[in-house]
């Protein structure tokens, strides 16, 4: 089966710090590769990270402010420069073109052509995934400069159970034409429904919620995700300053998680204000609240998606 993990290759937010790169992440999926939020420093994390130009198959920046972004220049030129041949689509805030603009081409460098921009606007859009395995949702959130979040759906799909397959007299092509068709003769002359043979198999899903106030938005990216990668930017002593400007605490990142069923909750973008000692305290509030596997990232870390659910 193809890989399906989350690679960290930054997890601080404003202000970059000795342990923590501007943000960064790779969301690995049956060979597609969502890089969201580049920011500065990008590039030479994907390289610690073993991450190359050819893995990446989206760009997917939340807003424009810095640390969410500023990686998109080396991101772009080293996927020009080592010769990427496959599309690399770029979504966006479209409130923010210049901004795109400026970073793609903020230097001198040979073009490439692979780039294709899927701005995004209004309270939510349904971006075109092709053949992907999935789809993908941008959905507008709170923040000072207009924000989004994503979120990543793989199509429920069915899983046959054998047993029910032999009862019934099904076996070799019919199994495929069972699936492709939803029923089918068996030799004895009855008809079979895919429905008496299978079980509704949930697609996994994945949202990412990075720089926003508690808003409708929030609930409706991480409803029954898998994984949900959110920020937590503050502890709950300030949540004052987190709502003043436009953030989440970890108590409230657990608080979405809990209401929303999510199974994996993975912290990030954590503010410079705090010590490297008092990281424990995130987890132990978002913990607070939530009863579910929680994650606090490091930079270079690597998470894997938890096991499919059952039907």
């Amino acid at each position: 089966m193809s890989a399906r993990d989350l690679t960290v290759l930054g997890s601080a937010s404003a202000v970059p710090t000795k342990a923590r790169n501007h943000n960064g992440y790779l969301l690995r999926w049956d060979g597609h590769g969502l890089l969201f939020d580049p920011g500065e420093g990008t590039q030479r994390q994907m390289t610690r990270a073993g991450v190359s130009a050819n893995d990446v198959t989206w760009i997917c920046v939340t807003h424009f402010h810095g640390d969410h972004c500023l990686g998109v220049p080396g991101v772009v030129q080293r996927i020009a420069r080592d010769g990427v041949e496959h599309p690399v689509d770029a979504a966006f805030p479209a409130s923010g073109a210049r901004y795109w603009e400026r970073l793609r081409h903020a230097s001198v460098f040979r073009d490439t052509d692979v780039i294709r921009e899927r701005p995004v606007s209004g309270d939510r859009t349904v971006l075109e995934t092709g053949d992907a395995p999935f789809t993908l949702v941008a959905r507008r959130l709170s923040h000072p400069v207009e924000a989004y979040g994503y979120r990543l759906a793989e199509p429920d799909g069915v899983t046959m159970l054998p047993e029910r397959l032999a009862a019934r007299g099904v076996r070799g092509p019919d199994v495929r034409r069972l699936q492709a068709d939803g029923h089918v003769t068996a030799a004895d002359g009855t008809i079979v429904t895919l429905g008496e043979c299978s079980v509704r198999r949930p697609g996994q899903k994945v949202a990412f919620v990075m720089d926003t106030r508690m808003c409708d938005g929030v609930g409706e990216l991480a409803d029954g995700v898998d994984m949900l990668v959110i920020e937590s930017t503050f502890l709950d002593a300030d949540a004052g300053l987190a709502a003043e400007y436009g953030h989440l605490t970890a108590a409230q990142a657990g608080k979405v998680a809990a209401e929303a069923g999510v199974r994996t909750l993975v912290l990030t973008h954590f503010s410079e204000r705090y010590r490297a000692d008092e990281e424990h305290r995130f987890r132990d509030e978002a913990a607070a609240v939530f009863g579910g596997e929680t994650v606090l990232v490091h930079d270079l870390d690597r998470v894997a998606m938890p096991p499919r659910r059952k039907g």
